[in-house]
């Protein structure tokens, strides 16, 4: 019996002192390991590059404009349709100018009579202011009343007058008939600029209205494009800069337009401020007023990297 305690003392001693040396182990090999590493330092970022914005807007030029009646009238011919190439000044379409031409024919007429006139009071008058300076002579030798001196002033200062009054008349039938002439061209709907007649809005037989549309005139070059900038953007475009305008059914061209005026006043109701640039470079053929573009716009360019 006392054997065996004696067995089992001896063997608890023995696992103590192993339980021991495994700790100590342990410890020693935890002090053993290195230290893990630091994560290492970031290296300095460049500046990212702004990305372009798209600014939707539309193809246009300078001159495009409707061309209004500029008086009633009947439409009695029309003289080039859409898609025509006109110059400056040529007649589109015509209305009815038959009661304004007999009015200019009468108005002649009446010029021719009144200039007439002029001439024979004209011829008259010398005859009077003769016989007026007779009648001053015979009442000074005493051949004459001073009846007669005063009838002969009264006739000769008559005709005097009478002169004047048809030479007055003249030069109101002159004015009457640039009155009417401008009238009568008036029944002609000119092109104010030379361009391609984008739309006719009348036809032959139509009794049109004074400021009514009859055709849109526009030009086809040089094409503009109009896009707002808004106030805080830290770019702000100069004249002379350069845009990319890409149309909206083809992504994949690109044009360049430099910018002509900036306006210089902002817009309350958006915040932004009015740009207009004109497109440049060749195969601009392709591209017409009205499109639909996209303009690449950079709002900050990029910043140097640290």
């Amino acid at each position: 019996m006392r054997d065996a305690r004696c067995l089992a003392a001896t063997t608890l001693m023995t696992a103590l002192a192993l339980a021991g040396c495994g700790g100590e182990s342990s410890g020693e090999a935890q002090r053993a390991r290195p230290a893990p590493a630091p994560p290492p330092a970031e290296e300095p970022r460049s500046a990212a590059r702004t990305p372009a914005q798209e600014i939707l807007s539309v193809l246009s030029v300078e001159h495009e404009v409707d061309l209004l009646a500029e008086r009633d009238g009947i439409v009695v011919e029309i003289l080039h349709d859409e898609g025509s190439r006109v110059q400056k000044e040529t007649i589109l379409a015509r209305l009815d100018d038959r009661e304004l031409r007999a009015k200019l024919e009468r108005a002649h007429a009446e010029l021719e009579v009144a200039q007439n006139n002029v001439k024979f009071n004209e011829a008259e008058l010398k005859a009077r202011q003769a016989h007026y300076r007779r009648a001053q002579e015979m009442r000074r030798l005493g051949l004459n009343s001073e009846a007669d001196l005063e009838e002969a002033e009264f006739r000769a200062k008559g005709a005097e007058y009478d002169l004047a009054s048809w030479r007055a008349i003249v030069e109101r039938t002159r004015a009457d008939i640039r009155v009417l002439e401008v009238e009568l061209d008036k029944t002609r709907v000119r092109a104010p600029f030379g361009g391609v007649v984008a739309r006719r809005y009348i036809r032959t037989g139509q009794n049109v209205l004074k400021d009514e549309k009859c055709f849109r005139l526009s030009e086809l070059y040089p094409l503009q494009v109009r896009f707002l900038v808004p106030e805080t953007a830290a770019h702000r475009p100069r004249p002379g800069d350069v845009v990319n305008v890409a149309p909206v059914s083809d992504s994949q061209r690109v044009y360049p337009a430099r910018i002509l005026r900036i306006s210089p006043v902002v817009d309350p109701a958006s915040g932004s401020y009015d740009v207009t640039a004109q497109l440049t470079g060749p195969d601009l053929q392709e591209l017409r007023p009205g499109m639909s573009v996209r303009v690449l716009w950079e709002p900050a360019p990029p910043s140097p990297p640290r």
